[in-house]
């Protein structure tokens, strides 16, 4: 769905670290690097609890054409007004495909789908086509879901989240890159193998990343899956927080494996482009050159990404997006052209 419709085929690579060749990987991270995200949609609405998603398609084109390393987009399956988020409305993976026959090089990524909710062979396919479709763009966030009144609506149990993660995504990593492979689940049936999963990852995977810490300790992210993106940790553990990470990866991997750590955060951002950089609530109100400051201080600590949602910020996105261009992205562009 870019602009370009060659698929590229599947590469015989070790999957155990970073797909090789995977473009938004590639955009996004790197060793000593620091990237910008947005979160989905690309609305301000500070007063409301549904965005209207007029728009949106042009706005993401924009987010593309100025250099934004990536999009990502929740998974909320149900609304609940007492919540009062509906993120971006739209089906995260059925998105994914509309935002990628509409750009061409910007990361489109999931923060994330929530697993225990999710059938791992038509995920394995959702995953897949999309990341072939993209051109190598797509990067599966998975969490394991923090609304506890959706679980009983999908028949699962909230005390279980943990253990239902890992069981769907050990079948989904299975289904997804092994060719006809053997499985037994009491919740998902079972196969002598000897029936393939179509179709493949273009790169021998699609890149995984814990959202949220899916339930999960940080040993098991480091060794089982490709990075992790967590709320931002407060200032004084920041460089507590990522080197904890470094070491996991190390232990978990045997070796200096490279596996990005991201955080996440709403943005409200100030027309003032030197307002201080304040911690509020679930994120952060700044001008967009304190934004800058902070965000260098956050790759001096090893963080290789910031995914922020602007949906706080009581300006046009329009406007948002100009202070990004002009303050952030000359000091944090994307990795890739």
């Amino acid at each position: 769905m870019t602009a370009s419709t060659t698929i590229p085929a599947p590469a015989a690579v070790d999957t155990s670290t970073a797909p090789s060749g995977h473009a938004g990987h590639a955009r996004l991270f790197a060793p000593g690097e620091l990237t910008l995200g947005l979160i989905m949609p690309l609305e301000t609405y500070p007063y409301t609890s549904r965005p209207t998603m007029e728009g949106h398609l042009d706005m993401a084109r924009k987010a593309d054409a100025i250099g934004i390393s990536g999009l990502w987009l929740r998974d909320i399956p149900f609304f609940d007004p007492a919540y009062g988020d509906a993120g971006q409305v739209l089906e995260p993976l059925v998105y994914i495909s509309a935002l990628a026959s509409v750009t061409q090089r910007i990361a489109l990524g999931t923060a994330g789908i929530v697993l225990p909710f999710r059938e791992p062979n038509l995920l394995a396919r959702q995953i897949s086509a999309l990341d072939q479709l993209s051109g190598g763009r797509m990067l599966a966030g998975l969490s394991s879901g923090d609304r506890p009144f959706e679980y009983p609506l999908f028949g699962a149990d909230f005390g279980q989240r943990a253990e239902q993660f890992r069981e769907v995504y050990r079948l989904y990593r299975k289904m997804a890159e092994e060719h006809a492979p053997a499985y037994s689940s009491q919740r998902f049936g079972r196969s002598p193998g000897g029936y393939s999963v179509l179709p493949k990852p273009p790169f021998g995977r699609t890149p995984t990343i814990a959202i949220g810490r899916a339930a999960q300790d940080t040993g098991w992210i480091a060794a089982n899956m490709g990075g992790m993106i967590v709320p931002c940790p407060p200032a004084a553990a920041m460089d507590q927080t990522v080197s904890e990470w470094r070491a996991a990866v190390a232990e978990g991997t045997d070796g200096e494996v490279f596996k990005p750590f991201g955080i996440a955060g709403f943005l409200h951002l100030s027309q003032d482009r030197d307002h201080p950089f304040q911690r509020v609530r679930a994120g952060f109100r700044t001008g967009s050159r304190s934004l800058a400051r902070f965000m260098a201080e956050a790759r001096e600590a090893g963080v290789n990404h910031i995914a922020l949602n602007p949906r706080f910020t009581d300006r046009p996105m329009d406007d948002v997006l100009a202070d990004i261009e002009r303050d952030i992205l000359p000091h944090f562009p994307s990795l890739t052209a």
